[in-house]
């Protein structure tokens, strides 16, 4: 695993994420911060599952604390059969150059039982460039 790289694996699910500081977008002088940051979420178990919805936590190191919730990810509730692989992309503004991440993505089986599970998303830390120097 990379040095940004942050991975977890719950209920059958792998989740990783790595975030990158998105200087040109940010403005430090104004307290504006932006992050992206990359997920791959990987079927890992015996059966098809469907994305269903997401649970974040956000908190920045000037107490700003943050939940945010919603249906699928990025406009979408992909479905996954054993051993297929999402990934997608979004960001997150803060307002200093330091906070995590961390939550969970709710899913279903696909099959005749249709249970709903939760797959945790490990925490990742959200640093801007010019603090880790």
């Amino acid at each position: 695993m990379k040095e940004n790289e942050y991975q977890m694996v719950s209920n059958g699910i792998s989740i990783k994420v790595v975030p990158q500081y998105e200087e040109q977008h940010s403005k430090p002088s104004i307290g504006k911060f932006t992050f992206s940051y990359k997920v791959t979420i990987e079927n890992m178990s015996n059966k098809p599952v469907k994305l269903v919805s997401r649970h974040w936590f956000i908190h920045d190191s000037i107490q700003i604390r943050r939940e945010v919730s919603g249906e699928g990810v990025v406009g979408q509730q992909p479905v996954l059969k054993p051993g297929e692989v999402f990934v997608y992309s979004s960001w997150c503004p803060l307002q200093s150059s330091l906070g995590k991440m961390y939550g969970n993505y709710n899913f279903i089986t696909l099959d005749e039982e249709k249970r709903k599970f939760e797959a945790a998303i490990p925490e990742f830390i959200l640093a801007a460039t010019f603090i880790l120097n």
